[in-house]
């Protein structure tokens, strides 16, 4: 036995042994760490203590077969989901069971998100839905006849069908932002054209709400290696949350660095922050807001057409790029949004 507790060490993963007495015979340092001891001579029910584990273990003692079952842990930081293959193996010294732990906790996690994905979704197609059917219903009943009500509910029905068409778009483009975020942009793009071509889409929308962009950029011209049409979407969509989201009149700031040295990159970098002077963001909001389907007033946040991805979308863009996002925000002074970018190829590519 002591040849088969010393190649149970070199293994990656927890290993533990049962012997026919139900003791553990050996374990190695992973599966050590696992349990939180080193349960050498321990019964194997005072070390796993989850039943479905426990039965397995129990069976397999009895007829040498071989079973899987499930181990809940926790390495400190989170929970953790293991797959436990469970086999009976007849050495020298009798029977002894082998417990082979596999760890599952990403692949359990990338489930629950797909989960919450699904139900999310559907939440938020459901809304305009009903209020469709019910107004497809009024108008094929008691408004059959009513102009004056059919005006008004078909109005009400092409923002509801609006709604529904943002959110498709904006999980199309999550997805393809998703998709191409490993692959790194090569391409230059000057950052100060193309923040003045967002701004001149965008100020009507200022100048019916009262508000002025003020922006501030080097003469020198500054380029990034960057994905154009993503890079437009970054700094148009903080634009657009800064006019919906931000104060009723007044100024949003838009400013430009200089290239400099960025210690979060490692290497030269640029800032872009867009600033606006509204009632600001609770602290405890700000760590989920790139949250798809997060909303700071989810009541708000669909009154002014707000689909909760656009900045899941910004963050994957600005991960593509290798760059950051930094948010902060004081209560009744505003809020300020900090994209940092590198400006070359050089750096890490975590």
């Amino acid at each position: 036995m002591s040849d088969t507790r010393a190649l149970i060490v070199g293994l990656p993963n927890p290993v533990l042994l049962v012997g026919a007495q139900g003791r553990i015979q050996g374990l190695n340092g992973p599966a050590k760490r696992l349990i939180g001891t080193d349960a050498t001579g321990w019964h194997y029910i005072t070390a796993l203590r989850q039943p479905a584990l426990l039965d397995a273990v129990e069976e397999t003692l009895k007829d040498g077969g071989h079973r899987h079952a499930s181990y809940l842990g926790n390495d400190g930081a989170r929970d953790t989901t293991w797959n436990v293959s469970v086999r009976g193996v007849a050495l020298s010294d009798g029977l002894t069971v082998v417990l082979s732990f596999q760890d599952m906790t990403a692949v359990e996690e990338a489930g629950e998100m797909r989960r919450d994905f699904v139900a999310n979704v559907s939440h938020e197609l459901r809304t305009p839905l009903t209020s469709l059917m019910g107004f497809i219903e009024t108008l094929r009943g008691p408004a059959k006849n009513d102009t004056a009500a059919q005006d008004r509910f078909l109005g009400i029905m092409e923002q509801e069908a609006g709604r529904m068409y943002s959110l498709v778009e904006a999980l199309l483009q999550l997805s393809r932002v998703e998709g191409q975020e490993r692959i790194r942009p090569t391409t230059k793009v000057g950052l100060q054209t193309l923040v003045l071509e967002v701004l001149n889409t965008l100020q009507s929308t200022a100048d019916a709400k009262g508000l002025r962009f003020d922006t501030q950029m080097p003469d020198d011209t500054v380029e990034v290696l960057g994905d154009r049409d993503q890079l437009w979407q970054v700094i148009s969509n903080l634009v657009e949350n800064a006019l919906k989201y931000g104060a009723t009149s007044g100024d949003i700031t838009i400013r430009l660095s200089s290239p400099d040295y960025e210690p979060t990159l490692l290497q030269s970098g640029v800032r872009l922050c867009v600033i606006d002077r509204g009632e600001g963001i609770p602290a405890h909001h700000i760590t989920r807001l790139t949250e798809r389907f997060y909303r700071v007033d989810s009541h708000r946040g669909r009154e002014v057409g707000g689909t909760g991805l656009g900045l899941a979308i910004v963050k994957h863009i600005i991960n593509r790029h290798r760059g950051r996002l930094r948010i902060a925000s004081t209560m009744g002074q505003g809020a300020e949004f900090t994209v940092i970018l590198p400006i070359g190829a050089e750096g890490n590519s975590e």
